[in-house]
């Protein structure tokens, strides 16, 4: 992990208090929303160019890892995510489909970082990130209806109108423009652009701040149960995935894999589905802004402890 990467929360804690600031004039609090979705499918562009499409066959080698790693991320999480939203958010349907679309949302992209400090292997988890993108891209509208249904506020054609927009847009657009790239030999610039996602992000939490940042101090109350109902979540995800490591004989490599896989979420994606299927709730849109905050920290502790669990005996 390089410098940029370490200050992730601060990046992203700084972009929130820079949102609250601007915020503060009525003329960028009111336009900061328009540029809420440009930006987030700028960000999404940058993170899918970096992807080849040749890693999906990758994929499909470690078969018992591969499978493992699916019925966790698709089946199991989903599952425990909506007990646990039913358990704590039961009375607040806007947090219960916030933490819904935050946990069945496997990440695509910093689990590979964390796996690496974890002394995971890269290479196997890296091959994973185009079947995560894909099943959550068809699964996600699934699980609205299933798990988040009841509560009434999903407007099903909005969250169609949304993954289109700002999910297959820009992967189409990346995979078009990567050919462009690496027929004119400029692999160089995907090397460069390896830190653009987060500073959308960062930009993209800064306007949408800016916009409903008043909405912090209003539920912050509930925002706190956010956040212990996240940690206890991560902690929950963890020791199942020791369990089915162990019992899958799973390597030490595979092990670190297959514990960032399926305990790091795609809070960005998340976020971007929920920014444009929800535009009337901005209250889920905050829960997905804080999730980060949550994860980066948790993900590099949980990192440190898996080194000393399994490569310091």
């Amino acid at each position: 992990m390089n410098r940029f990467e370490k200050f992730h929360p601060l990046w992203i804690t700084l972009s929130i208090g820079a949102g609250f600031l601007l915020g503060q004039s009525s003329y960028i609090k009111g336009a900061a929303s328009e540029f809420i979705t440009p930006l987030l499918m700028i960000m999404l562009y940058f993170s899918f160019v970096q992807i080849s499409l040749s890693q999906i066959k990758k994929g499909f080698t470690r078969k018992s890892f591969l499978w493992s790693s699916t019925v966790m991320n698709f089946v199991a999480t989903p599952l425990l995510a909506w007990g646990v939203a039913a358990l704590f958010f039961g009375d607040q349907p806007a947090l219960w489909i916030g933490f819904i679309m935050l946990m069945v949302t496997p990440c695509t992209d910093w689990y590979i970082i964390f796996t690496g400090i974890a002394k995971g292997d890269t290479a196997l988890s890296t091959s994973l990130l185009p079947i995560n993108l894909l099943l959550q891209f068809i699964l996600l509208p699934l699980y609205l209806y299933l798990f988040t249904g009841a509560s009434g506020m999903v407007d099903y054609s909005f969250v169609i109108e949304g993954i289109i927009l700002v999910l297959f847009l820009p992967f189409l657009l990346s995979i078009a423009s990567r050919k462009i790239i690496l027929r004119n030999k400029s692999s160089n610039f995907i090397e460069k652009i390896q830190h653009a996602p987060i500073i959308f992000l960062c930009l993209t939490i800064m306007a949408l701040f800016a916009s409903q940042g008043e909405l912090v101090l209003e539920y912050g109350d509930l925002l706190l149960r956010v956040f212990f109902v996240v940690m206890f979540f991560f902690l929950l995800l963890f020791f199942i995935g020791r369990v089915v490591a162990r019992g899958m004989g799973f390597s030490t490599e595979e092990r670190a894999s297959f514990h960032m896989t399926t305990i790091a979420r795609n809070s960005p994606i998340a976020l971007a589905i929920a920014l444009t299927s929800f535009p009337n709730e901005p209250l889920i849109a905050t829960v997905l802004i804080i999730a980060p905050l949550i994860e980066l920290p948790v993900l590099a502790i949980l990192a440190f402890v898996i080194v000393k669990l399994d490569q310091g005996r």
